[in-house]
């Protein structure tokens, strides 16, 4: 299934967020994918703090509510100074949205098992694509003003609200964004050597979520090195993993250059089904190392000891040094809990085999407008803040274990600054790999002792 899109264009987009100010929309809810009715409705959007309705009817009008509370079918009235009813047409991108305020705050909406119920407008009226349409109940409006007295919408959306906030005082980390640094990153990776003299590469295992980039990754680090941007893994957006082979991916310095030292293994994409996305069972047989590159996944199948592509005596070489997760910081949020547990059975494997953790945050440009402005504002973004505390709290890693990063995805030429937010990432996942060889150093010492 392909992924859910919004119906407003970019120009629309602006004008509502002109209601709001320095603020990032987040799709929860389509009707004409997820059903005109309230079930639907609050199947999605239940629990998901500021919301903001948005319809469309044929006669040009874009229209709904916001409230900065949550549903949660409590049948009562709910007290909300920050709610407000709004209005615009679709084809005047220089319109200023009509904005009309609750009569009595102590009944901004009502929040039952209904659609959206602002009392002067309930939205899947009767479980439909209709509207009840009440001036004077809650709120008053003109009906020219608000729908035009086309009450039939063509649909209905519903979009998380996040205030983005503005910068800190203070970046929560320093970082260089001279070319000198660039350089440095880069002559730290191509002369990292693993400590263990029987291993020549770092390998370094991308798990994630579909579409959150771990391909992507890939190919911007071979981009770095490369001097131009480059696409050997496939990526993409899709409804289902593009990956579906097990890959060992290598970077050379340069086009004829000598290869570095780290390897990067692309996985499935995580997926919340059962029969679905990547095997937990396929996890353990990765990090032990008896995986070999192109094995095809099973994704109802785990790979078994007597099947092609199952390596049977492993080297340490051929084991995962260091495992990386790579999520999307546009949809931290919206991680389902079926996901989240499957992250976490993750991690408890991970742990148990005592491989070292890592997460990417990537699309930071797209997560919030103050650093798709300027990169280098990524660690000042009050926003980019809040959502590596997230990221912490649902995976339960440590923030200096959490990095932002921006892949090259749409771009013909490389950017300085993202190639350093790419490089510190290397760099950070070369010196985990380093403590999962100081650990067996210390255990064989153990050992002989």
């Amino acid at each position: 299934m392909s992924a859910v899109r919004s119906n407003l264009t970019s120009a629309q987009e602006r004008q509502l967020c002109s209601l709001f100010g320095h603020v990032k929309l987040s799709l929860l809810f389509k009707g004409s994918v997820h059903g005109f009715n309230a079930g639907a409705f609050h199947a999605k959007c239940d629990i998901q703090g500021p919301t903001v309705v948005v319809a469309y009817n044929k006669t040009g009008f874009i229209f709904g509510g916001y409230v900065s509370k949550d549903y949660n079918q409590a049948n009562q009235h709910i007290a909300d100074d920050r709610a407000f009813l709004y209005s615009f047409k679709s084809d005047d991108s220089k319109q200023t949205p009509h904005r009309f305020t609750p009569r009595n705050t102590a009944q901004a909406f009502t929040n039952g098992t209904v659609g959206p119920n602002f009392g002067g407008l309930v939205f899947l009226h009767g479980n439909s694509t209709a509207v009840a349409s009440s001036p004077g109940n809650f709120y008053n409006f003109e009906v020219n003003e608000m729908h035009g007295g086309d009450l039939v919408t063509t649909e209905c959306e519903v979009y998380r609200v996040e205030d983005l906030g503005g910068l800190l005082e203070k970046p929560c980390r320093s970082i260089m964004w001279e070319s000198e640094k660039r350089k440095e990153l880069m002559d730290f990776v191509k002369s990292y050597k693993p400590i263990m003299n029987q291993v020549r590469q770092a390998r370094v295992l991308l798990i994630g979520p579909i579409g959150a980039g771990k391909s992507s990754f890939f190919n911007s680090i071979n981009s770095v090195f490369r001097g131009h941007v480059t696409s050997q893994a496939i990526s993409g957006s899709a409804g289902t993993s593009l990956t579906t082979q097990f890959r060992t991916y290598q970077v050379k310095a340069c086009r004829d250059g000598k290869l570095l030292p780290i390897v990067m293994c692309d996985t499935m994409g995580l997926e919340e089904t059962s029969g679905a996305g990547l095997d937990l069972e396929d996890i353990t047989t990765i990090l032990r190392g008896h995986m070999m590159d192109r094995y095809q996944f099973n994704p109802t199948v785990p790979l078994q000891p007597d099947s092609p592509g199952y390596r049977k005596n492993p080297t340490l070489g051929d084991m995962i040094h260091c495992v990386v997760y790579v999520l999307d910081t546009c949809k931290v949020k919206l991680m389902s809990p079926k996901l989240l547990e499957k992250l976490a059975a993750i991690r408890r494997k991970v742990n148990l085999i005592g491989v070292p953790q890592l997460v990417l945050m990537t699309k930071v440009d797209e997560a919030c407008q103050l650093v798709q402005q300027d990169l280098k504002e990524v660690y000042r973004s009050q926003y980019i803040e809040r959502k590596l505390e997230e990221v912490a709290l649902h995976l339960g890693i440590p923030r200096s274990c959490i990095v932002p990063i921006k892949n090259y995805c749409q771009e013909l030429e490389l950017d300085p600054n993202t190639d350093i937010l790419l490089l510190s990432a290397v760099q950070q996942m070369l010196r985990f790999a380093d403590n999962y060889f100081d650990d067996i150093c210390l255990g064989e010492d153990h050992e002989e002792k």
